[in-house]
C-alpha cells in the first residue's frame, strides 16, 4: 500500500488554562501529554501533575470556538497513588462511561544539570530513576451531570443507562516498580531485554491508549524492533478487592495462555506517540522513539486490529504529517495527543509548544486537522 500522505492545513483552537489550579510551579501548557473528548468536554493530561484537567467547548457569537472553564480533578480522590511522584500520564481514552488512563510504566535517566561541575554531570547520566506512580493503569467512572452537561469523575456511581450496574474506579494490580503487565512482559521474548532501558532510549515506554469494549490497546513508543512498532492488547476483569486483573487472551506458549497480545506495525522506524479510535478505525500518531526532532505523522488501520491472538501489519496507511520537528524549532512542538472532535475532525495537542501558540501567561492554541475517511 502506498502512502496517501497529503498536506493538511489545521485551524487553531484556544485553550484557556488556569495555572492557579496546578499545585506545581510548571505551566500546564508546556507539558500537555494526552487528550480525550467526552461530549462538550475535553480532558488533558499534564505531565508533571497528579490530576486531570477538564475544559468545556464554548461557541461565541461569531461561531468561533474555544475551550474554557478549566477544572482540575485530583487522581488521589479516585485511585491509589504511591507517593507524590508524577504519574506521567501518556494515554487517555474513554469507553462506556469510563475514563481510562495509563502512565508510561517506564524508567527514566537523569538529565544533565548544566550548573553542576563536570563530574556531577557525568554522574547524572549514569543514574536511572523510578517515579513509582508511573506504574499506573486505571479507569475512573466519567458520567455527564444532568444539570450542567459537564462530564464528571466519580469514585463510584450508578451506570447512567443501567441502574443495576455500578461503575467503580479501579486500577491494574501493581507493585511499587511494576504493574501486572510490565512484570509479565519482563519475561517476554520481544520485550525482556528492553525493560531495564529508560524511556526515550528505546526502552519500554507506553505512550498511547485506546479502549473498545473489552479490548484495551497500549501503544509503545519503545521498543521499536528493526523498525517495527508494537501495540500490546490486554483485557481485564475486576477482582473482589476492587483491583483490575489481566485475563488470558493471548497465544499459548508451553501450555500456558498469555495474558496479553502483541500487534506489530511497520511504521518505518517510528514509535507510537498516541492512539485513538475514530468510528471503527484505529488512528496512530507515530514519531521518533529517541529524544530527538523528526517528523510526526498520522497513520490509520482501517476497521482497526482484528480480534486475533497476535498480528503483524507490514503496510500501514499514512495519512498526513502533523509536524516536522526541527523545521519548526529544535526540541519544540512535539505532537502528543489526538482526539476526534464532534464533527469528526481531529484535535492535536503538543508538548513543548512553539512560541506562536502561546497567548498571555497561561493560554495556548492547539490544532484541529480536517479528517475524512480515505478510500
Amino acid at each position: 500500500m502506498k502512502d496517501k500522505t497529503i498536506n493538511q492545513e489545521p485551524k487553531r483552537i484556544r485553550f484557556y488554562l488556569n495555572d492557579e489550579l496546578n499545585p506545581l510551579d510548571d505551566k500546564i501548557r508546556d507539558d500537555i501529554s494526552s487528550v480525550v473528548r467526552t461530549g462538550k468536554n475535553i480532558w488533558i493530561a499534564f505531565d508533571e501533575s497528579l490530576g486531570l484537567e477538564r475544559l468545556e467547548l464554548v461557541t461565541f457569537a461569531d461561531n468561533q470556538q474555544s475551550y474554557k472553564k478549566h477544572a482540575h480533578f485530583k487522581l488521589e480522590d479516585y485511585i491509589d497513588l504511591v507517593d507524590d511522584s508524577e504519574v506521567d500520564i501518556e494515554g487517555l481514552a474513554y469507553d462506556d462511561y469510563y475514563l481510562w488512563l495509563t502512565g508510561s510504566q517506564s524508567k527514566k535517566r537523569n538529565d544533565v544539570d548544566k550548573e553542576d561541575d563536570l563530574k556531577e554531570q557525568i554522574d547524572d547520566l549514569s543514574e536511572l530513576q523510578y517515579d513509582y506512580n508511573r506504574y499506573t493503569l486505571a479507569r475512573i467512572p466519567c458520567v455527564p451531570n444532568k444539570e450542567t452537561g459537564d462530564w464528571e469523575l466519580h469514585k463510584e456511581t450508578p451506570h447512567p443507562e443501567n441502574k443495576d450496574i455500578t461503575l467503580r474506579a479501579a486500577q491494574l494490580k501493581r507493585g511499587k516498580k511494576h504493574t501486572q503487565l510490565s512484570k509479565k512482559l519482563s519475561k517476554d521474548r520481544h520485550f525482556e531485554k528492553f525493560m531495564d532501558l529508560p524511556c526515550k532510549e528505546n526502552g519500554f515506554d507506553i505512550e498511547g491508549l485506546a479502549v473498545n469494549g473489552d479490548r484495551i490497546f497500549l501503544g509503545m513508543r519503545g521498543p521499536v524492533l528493526r523498525g517495527w512498532a508494537t501495540i500490546v492488547e490486554i483485557q481485564v476483569k475486576e477482582t473482589k478487592k476492587g483491583k483490575l486483573k489481566l485475563k488470558k487472551i493471548g497465544e499459548e506458549i508451553d501450555g500456558k495462555t498469555m495474558k496479553y497480545r502483541k500487534h506489530f506495525l511497520d511504521l518505518k522506524g517510528m514509535g507510537i506517540r498516541e492512539l485513538c479510535l475514530q468510528t471503527d478505525d484505529l488512528l496512530i500518531l507515530g514519531g521518533p522513539t529517541m529524544d530527538l526532532d523528526g517528523t510526526i505523522s498520522l497513520y490509520r488501520i482501517k476497521d482497526g486490529l482484528k480480534d486475533e491472538e497476535y498480528s503483524i501489519t507490514p503496510e500501514v496507511e499514512r495519512l498526513f504529517d502533523v509536524v516536522k520537528g526541527a523545521e519548526i524549532k529544535k526540541g519544540k512542538d512535539k505532537a502528543e495527543g489526538i482526539a476526534p472532535m464532534p464533527n469528526g475532525d481531529l484535535l492535536v495537542v503538543y508538548d513543548a509548544p512553539v512560541d506562536d501558540r502561546l497567548i498571555g501567561e497561561t493560554d495556548i492554541e492547539m490544532d484541529i486537522f480536517p479528517y475524512a475517511p480515505y478510500k
